[in-house]
């Protein structure tokens, strides 16, 4: 058996997430034959098939799913050892690998951004906006160092730091902006538009309905918060979003924004990252920075 290298091992990781020879390369930055080279030489020096090549899609074998399980726990191992001599070599101000969730990027990444790069000139940050599933998926698998999203995410083998609270606020069609704000129990029965499955805001939002997280809703389901406020303002129902959103979705919306009376539902938002990082100590401080960002985006929307 020929010797098994890093260059095989990150291609056959790629090839096992995308399940398609093009767009694995493309993420590997090679060409698809040599990639395909590459995993042929390792299946002809393991003497048995890793992938089953269809017209199309490829399906991992049985001992294709074996080798690219420990194909990514090797190479999160690396990583972290790249983590620690990029740590001792750059310090804070190396490659920062940050996801982010869709319900937080737009509005406090472009103030972050900013603060980052006067903290750590000269820092290589690297965006990622996905779902938290995807995001926690791929801190395990040591392609990011970081991630901002909603808590609890309760993972093991993932620090969880809280960096600030959030309130949730109601979006009327305009012309109920008179109307008393009603209880969030109520919010149902006045068609109540949600993000679609797979995003935390969307139970969130049911948790506040007092409906249960995961429950099937009749409503109209929207891609992102901007399709939202447009719903409410076609009049098509109300719809909650945090507070950080109103400035970017409300403007020139023909809605209104209404906190609520009795009880004020909300969010924390915070930082995960894995346990083992050698990073943590960096990620520390780079949660304070996000706290302070959050601090001044808020200052900025009450002056504003």
């Amino acid at each position: 058996m020929t010797n098994i290298t890093l260059r095989q091992l990150r291609f056959v990781d790629a090839l096992a997430r995308f399940r398609h020879f093009g767009q694995a390369a493309e993420a590997c930055s090679v060409t698809q034959p040599a990639l395909s080279m590459q995993i042929k030489a390792l299946e002809d020096g393991l003497g048995a098939k890793l992938f089953e090549r269809g017209a199309r899609q490829v399906r991992l074998t049985g001992l294709g799913e074996e080798i690219a399980a420990r194909a990514r726990d090797i190479l999160r191992a690396v990583g972290e050892l790249e983590d620690v001599a990029r740590t001792r070599r750059d310090g804070p101000g190396g490659r920062l690998r940050l996801g982010v969730i869709p319900t937080i990027a737009p509005y406090l990444l472009p103030r972050l951004i900013r603060d980052l790069g006067a903290r750590y000139p000269g820092v290589d940050l690297q965006l990622r906006e996905t779902q938290t599933e995807r995001l926690i998926a791929e801190l395990r698998d040591g392609r990011l160092d970081t991630a901002l999203v909603a808590l609890p995410v309760s993972e093991p083998g993932l620090t969880e730091v809280a960096l600030f609270s959030e309130g949730f606020v109601l979006v009327r069609p305009e012309a109920e902006a008179g109307r008393p704000v009603p209880a969030p129990a109520a919010l149902p029965d006045m068609q109540l538009l949600l993000l679609e499955e797979g995003h935390c805001f969307r139970d969130q939002a049911l948790e506040v309905c007092g409906l249960r997280t995961g429950a099937r809703h009749a409503g109209l389901d929207g891609s992102s918060l901007s399709t939202l406020v447009q719903m409410v303002g076609a009049g098509l129902g109300v719809t909650l979003i945090p507070e950080m959103a109103v400035g970017v979705e409300t403007r020139g919306a023909s809605v209104a924004v209404q906190r609520f009376e009795t009880t004020r539902p909300a969010r924390t938002v915070g930082m995960i990252w894995r346990s083992t990082s050698a990073l943590a100590a960096e990620l520390h401080d780079l949660a304070e920075v996000v706290r302070q960002s959050a601090e001044a985006m808020y200052d900025a929307a009450r002056l504003g």
